[in-house]
């Protein structure tokens, strides 16, 4: 887990924009040949030859997308530039630049802010991206943070939500449903401390879902697997609102329908145990729960000899023809259509 100190507090209005751009980003380093010209001019400048280049956005809001009071500001800097790499691994790319861009309110010092930037000083350096350029201004309404990812893909290599054919199967990475118990988790210990401030929870049985919540981490590990396997899905997309919005994207931009089977989705046995306690039915959670940023794929059933005991990559169904529908079919063998009920950033409810 990364570690948070805030011992001082330096006005901003210290500074001015400039010089706290300056400082906030005099560790980063340039790493990528790519990189032409980074933070210091009115643009970066970036060369990527004969690879396409690839872009994201994402913004966070405090109280929509984050709570700060128990969400550290270096686990948020590392979470704000990894759901924006996400983005970039998802079409079988390369990320190599990002550019940030905060409004802050008064009510941050200069030392909070220096630890925000070392969250993201440590996502750069852990997945080799240059931080290139990027915005402050001021707040009223709390933080704000907008971070944009650049990379690149070789032509012919990219993977849209759209390239899913009928037998194609349906395949995830790693476990789902983490994210969303750790923030239940989280939420439920504010309560706690709201009546007991002076409660100190042990939350080291809730270790795996908190960091799941608190510092996911992006599959760029996926996109060199598949390389190494030789094989290029059909159609991908990141976990970012829960698998059901995701597969209802797939299915929709392909044309195709599923047939997702409930016995075949990756619990964490923690997931299991933590809904046990919550009262709250698992698959619902893997379904709806959101912010895993998993990969989820489809891929020719000739490929599937390649990655067959994969333990990255699990078959959770297949692609059937769009005029069959969506469905998941239960430990009892009944087909239930597939709606979403993900995370809806507009009306701030998973």
């Amino acid at each position: 887990m990364l570690e948070d100190k805030n011992p001082q507090r330096t006005p901003l209005s210290e500074l001015g924009e400039f010089k706290l751009i300056e400082h906030l980003t005099e560790n980063f380093k340039v790493t990528q040949k790519s990189t032409i010209k980074s933070i210091g001019d009115d643009a970066a400048i970036l060369n990527h030859g004969k690879n396409q280049v690839v872009v994201s956005t994402d913004l966070l809001v405090e109280g929509v997308h984050f709570d700060l009071s128990y969400v550290p500001l270096k686990h948020l800097g590392y979470k704000a530039v990894i759901v924006n790499l996400s983005d970039v691994y998802a079409i079988n790319a390369m990320a190599t630049q990002v550019t940030v861009s905060i409004a802050v309110s008064n009510r941050f010092p200069l030392e909070a802010l220096e630890e925000l930037y070392s969250g993201i000083e440590t996502a750069a350096k852990l997945y080799n991206i240059d931080v290139v350029g990027g915005d402050t201004t001021s707040s009223t309404s709390g933080l704000i943070i907008s971070v944009t990812a650049i990379g690149e893909i070789e032509k012919g290599n990219e993977v849209l939500r759209s390239g899913a054919k009928p037998n194609d199967l349906l395949v995830i990475t790693g476990d789902i449903g983490g994210a969303y118990m750790g923030l239940q988790v989280l939420e439920r210990e504010k309560e706690v401390f709201k009546v007991n401030p002076n409660s100190q929870p042990d939350l080291s049985m809730y270790s795996y879902i908190i960091e799941r919540q608190l510092k996911p981490e992006a599959r760029k590990d996926i996109v060199e697997l598949l390389k190494q396997l030789e094989v290029k899905p059909t159609s991908m997309i990141d976990i970012s609102d829960g698998l059901s919005s995701e597969v209802i994207h797939l299915c929709k931009q392909s044309k195709v329908g599923v047939d997702l089977y409930e016995t075949k989705i990756p619990l964490d046995p923690q997931v299991i145990s933590t809904c046990e306690e919550f009262n709250i039915d698992s698959t619902t959670i893997a379904l709806n729960g959101g912010e895993d940023y998993e990969l989820l794929m489809t891929i020719s059933q000739e490929d599937y000899p390649k990655i067959k005991g994969n333990p990255n990559l699990t078959v959770i169904g297949y692609m059937t023809e769009e005029v069959n529908g969506m469905h998941l079919v239960t430990r009892a063998e009944e087909k239930i259509p597939i709606i979403a009920k993900g995370w809806n950033a507009l009306n701030d409810q998973p």
